[in-house]
């Protein structure tokens, strides 16, 4: 194992040293939340990808496959159908708005005042995401080393928080190109075709599992549209991926550089579908198919590659924990506190406003290792994320895109109603249920256009300032904060 230690502690470094690098450059705000919005497609595409595909889908990925075949596929496969969608339809407009959060989009759309309610729920879903990344830390660190588990989580999530507050977007920038060279490497080129081999190929994997292994809608249509209803429209809507869209340089490449990693999601999704149904051969009694991952590549793997591969899955869950706590962060302070202490102003010298972002990095670092220190079920957690986020944000924001007769109240219930009854039908039907993201759903559209219809429509003014912003004019400069609007 010492080849693969080798190769683990030179990764974890490189991060580190990346990190300090990202601090040269990360001058203003700007620079420091978007990478000063200048991406081109190819670091574009790569870190969008990056972060879009993390533990989740990495180890989960393996996971589902080992579980239910080929179908195991779908959960990775909606989250690269949301991002195809964002990109194709809304990326380009989202932006030319050249704002930094989710909630300074709702107060241009809408006049003000939905900034606050909606940045607790966007923040509660970034917290959480973030803390399910941090969890995962222990299952690689527990393979590489035999780790305790709150040392793993604190070793890793430090890692992530020292290079993340240090650089912010340019340093999450850089390590997540690196993350996702890693992760092509390690498992579509490496442990992919060595896992069919091992398994005999796909005529031996085909002899040796029942039929429902090869059947594409095998995992079953209520699963399909629950994942279609979660992963793909709160791929349209989430701060972490907004903030990435941000970076880019223009929106065109928003749009093909988003279609581009939107594509590569689809095929890392088979891949990790095969892989546990090559698992599912190889160790057909794991007590847990989330372990399929780990063993596969414990036992099946050479010297070196092994190594290479487990830092892939470092990889994997890295990149989706930076971009969570870049965007916990970034809505902690422009969306919450700054608007609570009246602090949201017009400031030209907005290089003040890094020290203050790196500190809240640095915070929401912390209380993430510490959550997930306390939490043990992942998918719980990711549940409660994803719920939040589609059951209270996903009308007022595609209403806002799409629908010009809605209001600011219209906003603002919908955000309330929605939340609030997924939370009460999550306590009611259990966490892990459907019913409280469908339901939640429909109270959230019924209540914004009920209410939208029944107060003033948006003033006119809004909406013309507005569609200047979506047509990419009258926008800020890119060194100055784009103010509120009140």
């Amino acid at each position: 194992m010492a080849v693969d230690y080798a190769v683990i502690v030179v990764y974890l470094a490189g991060m580190l040293a990346m990190g300090w690098w990202g601090m040269r450059r990360a001058k203003s705000k700007s620079e420091f939340l978007v990478a000063g919005r200048r991406l081109g497609p190819v670091m574009y595409s790569g870190t969008m990808a990056a972060i879009v595909l993390g533990g989740a889908s990495t180890i989960g990925g393996v996971g589902l496959g080992y579980q239910y075949g080929l179908s195991g596929a779908w959960m990775v496969f909606t989250i690269g159908l949301g991002l195809l969608a964002l990109s194709i339809f809304f990326s380009a407009r989202i932006a030319r708005l050249k704002v930094y959060t989710v909630s300074e989009m709702l107060d241009l759309r809408y006049g003000g005042r939905a900034g606050v309610i909606s940045g607790v729920v966007m923040w509660a879903y970034t917290l959480m995401l973030a803390v399910t990344s941090t969890i995962a830390y222990a299952t690689i660190f527990d393979v590489l080393f035999d780790m305790n588990r709150t040392l793993a989580i604190i070793l890793g999530g430090s890692i992530v928080v020292a290079y993340s507050t240090l650089g912010g977007m340019w340093s999450i920038t850089l390590t997540d190109m690196v993350q996702f060279v890693v992760k092509t490497v390690g498992v579509l080129l490496l442990l992919l075709p060595i896992a069919v081999v091992k398994a005999g190929g796909f005529s031996e994997m085909k002899a040796k599992l029942p039929t429902e292994y090869f059947d594409p809608l095998g995992i079953g249509g209520e699963t399909i549209f629950t994942y279609v209803l979660i992963y793909t429209f709160g791929m349209l809507i989430g701060q972490d991926i907004w903030q990435r869209v941000f970076t880019a340089r223009d929106a065109r490449t928003a749009k093909w550089g988003g279609t581009v990693a939107g594509t590569y999601c689809l095929v890392y999704a088979l891949a990790g579908a095969v892989i546990g149904t090559a698992a599912k051969v190889l160790y057909p009694k794991l007590p847990s198919a989330d372990t399929a991952f780990a063993t596969i590549v414990k036992d099946e793997l050479p010297v070196g590659v092994r190594g290479l591969v487990l830092a892939a899955a470092l990889a994997a869950v890295m990149s989706t924990s930076s971009g969570a706590l870049i965007a916990c962060a970034t809505v902690a302070n422009n969306d919450i506190w700054s608007r609570l202490r009246g602090a949201v102003k017009r400031d030209t010298e907005d290089h003040d406003e890094v020290r203050g972002n790196r500190v809240f990095i640095l915070v929401m670092g912390i209380a993430v290792i510490c959550t997930a220190i306390a939490l043990n079920n992942v998918v719980e957690a990711l549940t409660v994320a994803y719920n939040l986020l589609v059951g209270g944000l996903l009308v007022p924001i595609l209403g806002g895109l799409l629908w010009k007769r809605g209001t600011v109240h219209g906003a603002l219930a919908s955000v309330v109603v929605g939340g609030v009854a997924v939370i009460g039908l999550m306590a009611g039907y259990g966490i892990l249920a459907n019913e409280p993201v469908y339901y939640g759903l429909l109270l959230s559209l019924a209540a914004y256009v009920i209410v939208s219809l029944a107060t003033p429509a948006t003033d006119a003014a809004v909406l013309a300032a507005w569609r200047e912003r979506l047509a990419g004019r009258d926008a800020e400069p890119l060194s100055e904060p784009v103010p509120v609007h009140q």
